[in-house]
């Protein structure tokens, strides 16, 4: 029998007086009782879309509930489109193949809170796959985000820094500071982030906790000792990890994202403490970036926070991934670093200055989103309405291409 006929007497066991949510539950409780060989065998289709992935070059899959139509996706090279090679499934087909990906423990938090993010890992063909899941309910069924997470790590020097930036994301030669990677989702900034990290274990004898929700790329200690905590497994929250953290003789905190009051708070504090410390924020540019920041934290914290940044800011790297000539995808990037001017703009609450100081310090290392996408359309990279449709400031984008 294969295992969709298997899975068909599972479903066929529901009684039709469920329904709702409470059939996802009712096969939750299937899963657990189900024979070893057909969650295996369920596994192995799972396994199977997830192998294609890489086989296609695709970041990302969706499958389930009503937005797929039954369909597995893939988006490749920026581009989300439904395999066509699939087999259309039914709902409770991909609320089963789901769930049994799942611990008791990930199902019941995923009942509870309708959402749960984890990374899910297996081995096949003599390699690992790793990747950062995302299960939610769509209209009562269970639907799948995954991200693939590329075992390779991008050289430090490919993305391009200049000295000064790379000096200052170094722990040799900076040993404290706030550097933030910023950028919309899919915009790569767990690689940058990942290839810092890198840079600094093979170049320093030091020791990296990383806070994650989920933990994304495993990093294996070379000169670092290195630490992964990931959130709901191995600590409650970001915040409760970055402060036990101090407790654990770290040099270099990696604070996944920066996502709500308190973890801005603690990661503020604790740079302040004296340690280097990195995260992220869903933010276009450097400016929007320290805006967000103070503006996450109620009014009357506003001043103390606002002070308190410029003080601990060390570098916001803001990113895109842009479709280039290739079919691929290029990195455009906008870099700051906090010197005693842009310091200034900050305590002052005049951010706005920020862009025009960033544009006329190229010599310093710092570039904004607009020059960067006039430098990818000189080398050939992308294309001149490429440049305009990815640029942050759009006046300015066009007078940067009129001089080309």
């Amino acid at each position: 029998m294969s295992v969709w006929e298997e899975m068909a007497k599972l479903i066929a066991e529901i009684p039709p007086h469920i329904v709702g949510p409470e059939r996802v539950h009712f096969l939750g409780n299937l899963i657990g009782k189900a024979p070893d060989i057909l969650r295996k065998d369920m596994q192995e289709v799972v396994h199977g879309w997830l192998i294609r992935m890489s086989q296609n070059e695709a970041s990302d899959i969706d499958v389930g509930g009503w937005g797929c139509a039954g369909k597995v996706w893939y988006r490749i090279h920026g581009v989300k489109r439904p395999d066509p090679d699939s087999r259309v499934l039914s709902l409770e087909e991909t609320d089963l193949l789901l769930l049994n990906l799942l611990t008791d423990s990930q199902r019941e938090f995923l009942f509870e809170h309708r959402n749960l993010d984890f990374s899910y890992t297996f081995e096949a063909d003599g390699r690992t796959y790793r990747f950062r899941a995302d299960m939610y309910f769509d209209l009562d069924h269970l639907a799948l985000n995954m991200r693939f997470i590329k075992g390779e790590i991008r050289p430090f020097k490919s993305l391009g820094f200049h000295p000064n930036v790379a000096r200052a994301l170094s722990l040799i030669h900076v040993k404290q500071g706030l550097t933030l990677i910023t950028g919309i989702t899919g915009s790569g900034k767990s690689s940058t982030l990942d290839s810092i990290i890198d840079a600094n274990n093979q170049s320093v004898d030091a020791h990296i906790v990383i806070i994650g929700a989920p933990i994304e790329t495993v990093h294996k200690p070379k000169r670092c000792i290195i630490r992964h905590r990931e959130v709901g497994r191995d600590v409650k929250s970001f915040k409760e990890g970055t402060i036990e953290a101090l407790r654990q003789d770290p040099d270099i905190i990696v604070i996944g994202e920066m996502r709500d009051p308190e973890t801005i708070m603690t990661a503020l504090e604790v740079t302040d403490s004296g340690h280097k410390v990195f995260s992220t924020l869903h933010t276009a540019s450097a400016v929007e970036s320290i805006d967000r920041i103070i503006a996450e934290v109620p009014p009357i914290e506003q001043e103390r926070v606002r002070n308190r940044l410029a003080d601990v800011l060390l570098c916001v790297i803001s990113q895109k991934l842009v479709p280039s000539l290739d079919g691929k995808r290029v990195l455009a990037k906008e870099v700051m670093l906090s010197t005693p001017s842009i310091k200034a703009a900050i305590k002052n609450n005049n951010t706005s200055e920020i862009y025009q100081m960033i544009a006329e310090s190229n010599e310093l290392g710092m570039i904004t989103m607009e020059q960067d996408l006039r430098r990818l359309y000189l080398e050939r990279k992308i294309s001149r309405e490429t440049a305009m449709n990815y640029a942050n400031n759009k006046r300015r984008m066009a007078e940067l291409l009129s001089t080309v």
